[in-house]
């Protein structure tokens, strides 16, 4: 479990809505072992060792745990004399102890929550204030949409239509509506036109003239644009070759 874990995109918890608490602390208690974090970010502090000099701390906000000597402390059990770290917030000792191992992993999770044709519509609604949950039953097939919805937002993926792309197979004659069945997906941090055209062939980037692009990213539908353009979800576009 933990090799899996640790390279995924998503982490998706399966629990019973009947007694949910339980078992979501046990699994993110081996998860954590792991090094696994869940629906956290990287601690936004600067860690450096060198040769010499000391600890030079250095703290942007006021802490409420971390100072010089339990700063010293934590190090020296990892038998670190000499560091530049800075404290971008007020920090944990454990999140100074997880940028100073620099092993840990930071994955998004969504705690799904079966069964719920089993509780009344007062707990269902209390449920669904729940961060990061989804409530479903796989028996009735019920709220398999939102769980899908959520996945999406949490992946941070965008989906992006082509129409008209004249290279190798993917030719589609000119007028065809584009295939929403079948998008093309974009990382959200790397969802410019040239990488959707990467996405598709490499020597699309050669051969690139222009593109137009409907959607909510255009400022017009269509707009000509260039290879910096970023798309948004759910965005069409046609690919303009070179002559």
């Amino acid at each position: 479990m933990e090799e899996f874990a640790r390279t995924c995109s998503l982490i998706l918890i399966v629990l019973d809505v009947m007694k949910p608490l339980q078992h979501k602390k046990l699994i993110e208690y081996e998860l954590e072992g792991f090094g696994i974090r869940l629906n956290k970010q990287p601690p936004n502090i600067a860690f450096k060792k060198k040769e010499k000099g000391g600890l030079n701390l250095t703290t942007l906000v006021p802490q409420s745990e971390l100072d010089v000597d339990t700063v010293k402390t934590i190090l020296a059990e990892y038998k670190i004399h000499n560091a530049d770290i800075t404290l971008r917030y007020d920090a944990t000792a454990e999140d100074l102890i997880d940028v100073i191992e620099g092993n840990r992993v930071y994955c998004p999770c969504i705690y799904v929550l079966n069964k719920i044709d089993q509780i009344s519509v007062e707990e269902l609604d209390i449920i669904y204030k729940i961060p990061h949950c989804v409530p479903i039953s796989a028996h009735h097939k019920w709220n398999f949409d939102d769980l899908l919805e959520k996945m999406w937002l949490y992946l941070n993926l965008i989906r992006v239509q082509m129409v008209q792309l004249n290279v190798l197979r993917y030719t589609k004659p000119k007028g065809q509506l584009p295939d929403y069945a079948s998008p093309i997906v974009l990382k959200n941090d790397a969802k410019s036109v040239d990488d959707l055209c990467m996405k598709i062939h490499k020597t699309l980037q050669k051969d690139f003239k222009c593109a137009l692009v409907w959607g909510s990213s255009a400022k017009h539908n269509p707009q000509r644009v260039g290879k910096d353009h970023i798309l948004g979800d759910e965005d069409v576009v046609q690919v303009i070759k070179k002559i």
